[in-house]
Formats: C-alpha cells, structure tokens, sequence
C-alpha cells in the first residue's frame, strides 16, 4: 500500500513541475524579474556601479587620426580632382571623467562637466606628432569665405596673402593640425576682427577642456532616462538649424544607454561634435570578450538629404541650402568655418563625394560607427565613433589663390574614438550574465526535474506487478 502511494505520488509531482515550468516559461515571471532587477540597479547614484562607471569610466579610451594628405596641389588648382594618401593613425590615450558632480532635485538629476584630455602615443602610431600633412589651408578658406561678398576687404585680403606667400594650401605638422598654430593671416586680421581668433587647431582648446555643463537624468524615476541628456550649456534644444525637430537635444551624450534594451529600440544620443542629435538601430547579435552583445549603428537616413529624409530639411542652412546625401554642414557651430562633417571616406553618402577626391575607398568595417552593448545593463562593451571632417572648397573669383579649383568637398581628417570593455568589468559582467542565466532557466529546470520525474514513475508503474494467486485461490468452485 506504501509503494503504491509513493508512486502515485511521483506521477502527480511529475505532472506538477511541468505544469508549472510550462506555465512560467509561458508567462516569462523570471525574466522579468530579472529585467526588474537590473531597472532598479542601474542608477546614476553614489555607490552604484553604474555610477563609478559614467564618472570615470574604467575601461580605455582611444582617440586615432588619420590624415589625407594632398599629392597634387598644383593640379588642384588648374582644375583637376585633387589626390589624397591617408596617413595614419596618430593615437591617444583619451581620459574622460565626469567633473563638478552636483546632483540636484532630489536626486532626479545630475550636473557634470565631461573634461577630456588626450596623451599621444607613440608605440600605437604611424609616426610621431611633427609628421608634415599637406592639406588644404582652412583658416585662409574661413577668412575667404566670410569675406567674398565684399569686393574692397577681398581685394585687400588677397593682396596681403600674395605678399605673405600664403594660398590655398598649407604644409603643417600633425600636433599643429590638431592643437593649434599661430597663424599670420588670422593675426593680421585679429586687429580689425577681434572675434576671430589668431590661433588654428581642429581641435584647439579641446585637450584638457570639456564641452560645457551638461544635467542628466539619473533614472531614478524612470529606467528608460538612465543618463539621458536633460540640458546642455543651460538649454534644452539648439538654435542652429532651421527647424524644431533638427534643433532638439535628445538621448545620452553618446557613452552610457539605460539598461534592458530591445532590438526594436531606437537609441538617441546628442553628439556636441556634430552639432546635432542623432540615433541608432539594431543591426546584428555581436559577441564580445565571451558576452553577448547588440550592435546598433546609426543608418543612412541619419545624413540623408532632405528628398531622402524629408526630416533633415532643418540642416539645410541657409535654408534651401542642401548639400547631397551624407554629409552635414556643420559652418553653423563651428564660428563660420566652411566645415562638413561625415562618416570617413564619405562611407553611406552620395557617390559623388567619393568620385570628386581620388583616394577614398569607403568600407564599412573601417569607416562605419558602431556601438555593442550589452542589453541587460545598457553596459557599452565596444564602440568606435567615426567622424570625418571635410572643408567646402570652391573658386572665389575675388580670390586669385582659388585658381581654378573646382568645387569640392575636401577630406582633411577622420578620426576613431573607440573602445573595448576592460578585463574587471568583464568579469563583473559574466557574474551578472551566469546569474541571469540561472535565474531565467529554473522553469525549464523545473520541466527537466518533471520529466526525469515522469520517467521514474513510468518505470515504477512497470514494475509493480499484481501479487501471484495462491493454489486455493486456482482451484475451481465446482468440481466436476
């Protein structure tokens, strides 16, 4: 009777776990504590992980140039397609922090200034900072430019740089590319123009300096505002372009997202570099150091040009002023200087910006922008921002050092700020993946046991025979 009971006992635990297991795996309760869990972690808060992370982030950072020097300047100014060689890269090790950290209502919002500074290193380079780059002269083409409609102040300009030696192009190291030089003509102009400054640099007065103050959301109310850009420089939407839409600030500052996010997501940063807000989708599953991560890239429609995207009509500036697909022109924000922004080798822009420079070999595995990220945390496990920066050149009748230059989009320098995950945040990361792993599989441990469970009742059924009958119990009721 004992036997009997246990194994009428095994068959309805079978049946038991799997109808829980089925259940649960049906009705997904784990994964969404899991993701519930991890809503409630990632939090820009004293003490979190999240929060040392965004404040310093731990894993390193590196800043490559890569410059297109001009082989056939005088060509150029007879009218033929200029000839560029990419040089490079010119690596730095960039630091990051989070300064000035003041988190304001009730701990909704965070305030912080992002300084960046940038150390050159010479093992992981093409050559050292005082490489000579011959390229096209960009404070003459400003001044050019800013000038060309006013036939006294050209014609005065002009002059001085015919007497100075000063055309078109210019022959200059890499660190003065980058960083800054004094440059004469700028100086000379300084006297009449106090605004425009006599130093020149890409990238002068960002080493050791930051964008502005930013506040953020902390994601303390909502998960999906994990570090999301609330205001920059004071103010919640730009003033450079001609449209609403195109002047909103939206999304991160590019290097932190909110954690359990989706393939159906799109995901929007602001980029202070590009003057705009910009997104991302998902692309592909990518695996990295052993994590799964999701890559999402920002598509073409991002550069696309107004009868692409009719959303991109406010980046025309002047308004009406479009330029092809691909490109932004970005003169705007950047005191007036003819610069276009795009992705390097003018990668997903219109063909006729990669037939006009000879030289440009657009590929995606080198020239797209790309971020993996791990979709639990929102953790960024490897990203690589890839920027190109072009100047407008055009002939400028005013201006005999044009030549006969024929319009173009001219590539000065592509740079790629990448990132990969560092070892101890790995090995943070995997205790988290195991544990959601566990986690999210006890229904299927739960069906498993049911099953095993199942099969031993089975085979007890089988073995539990009816007792033998004794010789009386054979013999018949009536005997003949």
């Amino acid at each position: 009777m004992l036997k009997s009971c246990c194994i009428y006992c095994t068959g309805l635990l079978s049946i038991l776990l799997l109808i829980a297991g089925i259940s649960l795996v049906l009705s997904n309760v784990f994964p969404h504590f899991v993701d519930a869990i991890a809503k409630k972690e990632v939090v820009l808060k004293n003490g979190t992980d999240a929060f040392n992370a965004w404040k310093d982030p731990p894993a390193p950072i590196y800043m490559q140039f890569y410059f297109f020097n001009l082989t056939n300047p005088i060509e150029v100014l007879e009218g033929a397609r200029p000839a560029v060689v990419e040089t490079g890269p010119y690596t730095y090790r960039e630091y990051r922090p989070m300064e000035g950290v003041t988190f304001q209502d009730n701990g909704t919002k965070v305030s912080a200034v992002n300084t960046k500074t940038y150390i050159f290193q010479p093992d992981m380079s093409q050559g050292p900072e005082n490489d000579v780059i011959r390229t096209v002269n960009i404070p003459a083409v400003t001044v050019m430019e800013r000038f060309k409609d006013s036939p006294l102040v050209s014609n005065l300009i002009s002059s001085y740089m015919r007497s100075t030696g000063e055309g078109l192009f210019v022959t200059r190291t890499v660190g003065e590319l980058l960083w800054g030089y004094e440059d004469e003509l700028l100086k000379a102009l300084h006297t009449f123009s106090p605004d425009l400054d006599d130093v020149f640099g890409l990238f002068y007065k960002n080493n050791g300096s930051n964008d502005g103050e930013y506040v953020f959301y902390t994601g303390m109310q909502s998960y999906e505002d994990f570090a999301r850009v609330d205001t920059w420089n004071g103010q919640r939407s730009l003033n450079w372009w001609t449209s609403d839409e195109c002047n909103m600030i939206n999304g991160t500052n590019g290097a932190s997202f909110h954690p359990v996010i989706t393939k159906k997501e799109v995901l929007y940063m602001f980029s202070s570099d590009l003057c705009r807000s910009l997104y991302a989708l998902y692309e592909e599953d990518v695996i990295v150091k052993g994590i799964l991560g999701y890559r999402f890239t920002p598509p073409s429609e991002v550069f696309a040009n107004l009868t692409v995207n009719p959303a991109n009509a406010g980046f025309c500036v002047p308004p009406g002023n479009c330029l092809a697909s691909g490109v932004l022109n970005v003169s705007q924000c950047k005191q007036g200087a003819p610069i276009i922004m795009s992705s390097p080798h003018f990668y997903q822009a219109d063909e006729m910006f990669v037939q006009d420079v000879f030289g440009m070999k657009p590929k995606k595995e080198y020239h797209q922008t790309a971020i993996d990220i791990n979709p639990l945390t929102g953790v960024v496990m490897q990203a690589a921002k890839r920027l190109q920066v072009n100047i407008y050149v055009e002939k400028i009748p005013t201006f005999s050092q044009t030549g006969n230059v024929r319009t173009v989009v001219f590539p000065v320098v592509y740079l790629n700020e990448s990132v990969v995950i560092d070892d101890e945040s790995v090995k943070k990361l995997q205790l988290i993946v195991t544990e959601q792993n566990v986690v999210e599989n006890i229904p299927f441990m739960l069906i498993g046991l049911g099953i095993i469970l199942g099969g031993i009742f089975m085979f007890m059924m089988c073995r539990h025979k009816i007792p033998e009958s004794t010789a009386a119990e054979r013999q018949p009721l009536l005997s003949s």
